[in-house]
């Protein structure tokens, strides 16, 4: 009964690949958002302003940023959850794959996130004068209560990690 169970439970790890499935439409949607705000600007360029122009490349940035995350969360998670992804052509896999465990990806999602909320406040500073001072006063706050989110969490990671290797010294173990 208990391999069962145990066979049941880890079968059930599949049921996470319809999830990064639908990550893969949405960084499509992404996609075509990007493309959509570049056929935009192109009619525009010799009118828009500077400032119109790096708000729009800001945008594209923080799109960018938000797919590099969706690919990142993607990858790892499929290879840390569901199955390594078996890519032949070592020249065509990406560096980082097979490399991120929970806690990098934690991490990294956390940087991203960080990295996002920047360019948002940026956006948000760059049309200042239209915007209710309430408004960026609770963006600030947001974007700090990120930053130091992120700090706690490798913070507490770097902790863990050293705990760990403590650990294995002190028992004289090899990893």
């Amino acid at each position: 009964m208990e391999k069962i169970i145990e066979k049941t439970i880890y079968a059930s790890r599949w049921l996470m690949f319809p999830v990064y499935i639908g990550l893969s439409f949405g960084f499509i949607l992404l996609t075509v958002k990007f493309f959509q705000q570049i056929i935009f600007i192109v009619p525009k360029i010799l009118i828009m302003s500077e400032s119109g122009l790096v708000l729009i490349v800001l945008s594209l940035i923080d799109i960018a940023l938000v797919g590099g995350l969706l690919v990142m969360v993607m990858f790892s998670g499929y290879e840390n959850f569901i199955s390594k992804m078996d890519i032949n052509d070592n020249k065509k896999r990406l560096g980082w794959m097979g490399k991120m465990d929970v806690s990098s990806i934690k991490n990294k999602v956390a940087s991203s996130i960080v990295a996002i909320s920047s360019v948002h406040l940026l956006r948000l500073f760059m049309e200042v004068e239209k915007v209710l001072d309430n408004k960026i006063m609770w963006c600030v706050i947001i974007h700090l209560t990120f930053v130091l989110s992120a700090f706690g969490m490798a913070y507490i990671d770097k902790m863990s990690k050293k705990k760990v290797e403590n650990y294995y010294k002190k028992n004289h173990i090899t990893y």
